[in-house]
């Protein structure tokens, strides 16, 4: 992936060019020391005058107002006009029209106004001056406080993610400061030298930053660096996020750099443009413009974004044109599309391209007759592929098609703020959708992919913390479907979608301090590095079958060889790809005998898949044999199982009808062998009780009034048992 850059041979301004914005995805607008502001059109290469400044008035920032309205899910213009805003140095900012028109002035600060920003919501104004002060002000210009004051100039600032939050530097020192009354910022030194810009992403929570020491750094919100640059030649001069919070630009002098959302390069460009003041993205994160101190403006569009699944290799080699090899024969396609291409996405036998018009799906089976249909909105912000359909999310709302272009459904919710989704924070599979809501983090909503329904009575899940990231497993039927969620504290836990009639969710944490987690495309196998361990749970359901052989399940890797904060790309079949904190990959694997097991499972071939085991005389298998075969309710194979792993007990088999309620079938069992007929009417009494619930089962009813059950007695007759199966000799071969 790189930069392909674009400068015209002369410059339209007479003097540097201090500040860029985006007004539309085909329309930049451009302020500079000449007093000028003017419109590029890249469609049809014309630059226009739109207005010229007062002598006295020399541009710092320009901002356009926001089109959206965070939380409308309409994707439509909400009676917001085209406005921009424009900071100066004589401190004041000036809100101005789309025609140029000056349609008020606001005296802000006492010396020049380094910064505005409009909120993400367009309800508030943030400005940053010389005198060292954060103001909030109202869209009309109406002061509502003085955020903050400070001893050294504010050279650039930014919005949180939902608005609550402003960052600002000061000096070596990034800040981030709460909107609420008497609350404390969080503060930490952030560079050697003076810190000239910062981006925050409102999708990611991730923040650049760059300083006169010429580097440019990475941070979570915590201000725990997450990445460092090696020290440029020059000052790092502006940052800038991509809107999908996937990559960022860095400006230097002479020098543009495309990075990676970790922090590692793309690539490095060497225009003449002398400092690059200020970086500004499009809308639909393909192109952005800079403003450049030898009165150019610098245009880029991403190119050579690379995609790979199974042997196809998807590259976007322009705007409008992407390749297509089949590394099996060497066979190469060539795809050409009327409009600009935004986003691509290759899984599932299919290739799903979205221009700024249209939606076009291809089949790895034929390139030449796509599938296509009409956008109803062209700021699609992400794509996410499933084995029957596929997700496409824009700004105003979630569509669910099937690859005929189809549409399925589109789940909405109270609230919803569609493009701040990224793929940390939704999940899609065959039957479920899950969505993490960026309005209360704890949430996590839940909808059936046919109807567009909430899931679980309508009801989300809620969990204790803030969740993180969230990832449902791809295979098997609806009624067992998992999600994987990992929370603020990194730990791992893992719920049933699926729940019975009037039950609370039932969640168990399976992992600790986790950087990543992936589910396997082929099989229900859970990858995730935590611990600086790469772990894999080759049969992660066993936490609800049987907690005591989640450990036996588990196969561990050192992740020395993985470095720093690394990533997993993908898990495919036995193959696992992972993104070290430099943007190398490596590549590891796992066992291929656990894959071969979950197949043979899911087509309810219990003799092969013992057979299996038995050649193998592996533990971990068994343990996954064992608790597949009881979720299963295969009785005679997951007491092989238990059996091969030395835990098969006497009473395994009531046990089990017990653990998963069959407590009729348990309850005869105990009458027929004249044993255990007080722990099947204990454990039902217990699990009743556990859901206040009354008894409705005449034979239940009948024995609760013969036998009164006495725990000790339980606990003392399952002691004696657990004691004769330590002394019975071991029968490998039963």
């Amino acid at each position: 992936m790189r930069f392909k850059t674009y400068l015209q041979k002369d410059p339209k301004h007479r003097e540097l060019v201090s500040c860029v914005a985006w007004n539309s995805t085909e329309e930049v607008y451009s302020c500079g020391d000449d007093h000028q502001v003017l419109s590029w059109n890249l469609l049809t290469g014309d630059t226009t005058k739109v207005a010229s400044l007062p002598e006295e008035l020399y541009p710092t920032d320009i901002h356009w107002l926001p089109r959206l309205t965070a939380g409308s899910g309409s994707g439509k213009k909400q009676g917001i006009p085209d406005l921009f805003v424009l900071t100066s140095t004589d401190g004041k900012f000036h809100l101005l029209s789309k025609g140029g028109r000056i349609e008020k002035t606001i005296e802000g600060h006492r010396g020049a106004i380094l910064v505005g920003q409009w909120s993400h919501d367009g309800s508030a104004l943030v400005t940053g001056g010389e005198d060292g002060l954060v103001k909030i002000w109202s869209r009309t210009g109406m002061l509502r406080s003085t955020l903050a004051s400070n001893s050294a100039p504010v050279y650039s600032l930014a919005w949180g993610p939902n608005c609550g939050d402003v960052l600002y530097t000061w000096d070596k020192y990034l800040v981030i400061k709460s909107l609420q009354p008497n609350s404390k910022p969080l503060q930490w030194k952030a560079h050697d030298g003076l810190v000239l810009k910062v981006s925050w992403n409102p999708n990611n929570n991730i923040i650049v930053s760059g300083a006169e020491d010429c580097k440019y750094k990475v941070w979570d919100t915590y201000g725990r660096v997450l990445y460092s640059s090696q020290p440029h030649d020059y000052p790092i001069t502006s940052v800038s996020w991509s809107p999908d919070g996937e990559l960022f630009a860095v400006g230097s002098f002479n020098t543009l750099r495309l990075c990676d959302k970790i922090g590692w390069s793309y690539s490095l460009d060497k225009p003449q443009t002398q400092s690059i003041f200020s970086l500004a993205w499009s809308s639909d994160g393909t192109q952005i413009a800079g403003a450049c101190g030898n009165g150019h403006v610098v245009f880029a569009h991403v190119i050579e974004r690379r995609l790979e699944w199974k042997n196809y290799e998807v590259t976007v080699t322009g705007r409008k044109t992407i390749s297509v090899l089949n590394v099996n024969n060497e066979v190469w396609e060539k795809l050409d599309f009327r409009d600009c291409i935004i986003k691509v996405s290759l899984e599932y036998n299919h290739l799903v391209v979205v221009t700024s018009a249209q939606c076009y799906i291809y089949s790895t089976k034929n390139w030449n007759t796509p599938q296509i249909f009409d956008l109803k909105e062209c700021r699609v912000s992400l794509v996410i592929q499933a084995e029957r359909h596929f997700l496409l999310v824009d700004g105003g709302g979630l569509y669910i098609h099937f690859y005929d272009g189809k549409m399925a459904s589109a789940p909405k919710w109270a609230g919803m703020r569609p493009h701040l989704l990224n793929h940390f924070t939704v999940s899609l599979s065959n039957d479920t959708l899950a969505v993490r809501d960026k309005g209360d983090e704890k949430v996590v909503h839940l909808f059936d992919t046919q109807t567009g329904k909430p899931a679980k009575d309508g009801k989300p899940f809620v969990h204790r913390l803030e969740v993180m990231e969230v990832a449902l497993d791809k295979v098997g039927p609806a009624n067992e479907r998992k999600l994987a969620l990992v929370d603020k504290n990194r730990d791992l836990y893992l719920l049933p979608v699926k729940q019975q009639p009037n039950t609370s969710i039932k969640t168990i944490k399976i992992g600790v301090m986790v950087q990543s987690v992936v589910w396997n495309d082929n099989t229900n196998m859970l990858a995730a590095l935590q611990s600086g361990k790469l772990t894999v749970w080759y049969f992660p359901s066993v936490v609800f079958v049987d907690r005591n052989l989640l450990s036996r399940t588990i196969n561990e890797k050192e992740g020395s060889e993985f470095g720093k904060n690394p990533q997993i790309v993908s898990f495919s079949g036995t193959h696992l790809s992972i993104r070290r904190a430099d943007g190398s990959l490596v590549s590891t694997s796992v066992s291929p005998y656990p894959s071969i097991l979950h197949g043979f499972v899911a087509s309810s071939r219990w003799d092969d898949a013992v057979r299996l085991c038995r050649f193998i005389k592996d533990t971990a298998l068994w343990a996954c044999l064992a608790a597949m075969a009881t979720a299963a309710r295969d009785l005679n194979t997951a007491e092989i199982a238990y059996s091969a792993i030395e835990e098969w007990l006497q009473s395994f088999q009531l046990d089990i009808d017990i653990t998963f309620l069959l407590t009729s079938r348990a309850l005869d069992l105990a009458v027929k062998h004249k044993t255990h007929v007080d722990t099947v009417l204990a454990y039902r009494k217990k699990y009743l009780g556990k859901f206040e619930k009354e008894e409705t089962n005449q034979r239940f009813q009948q024995y609760n009034q013969e036998i009164k059950p006495d725990w000790d007695q339980i606990t003392a007759k399952i002691e004696q048992e657990y004691q004769k199966e330590r002394e019975r000799p071991a029968t490998s071969n039963r």
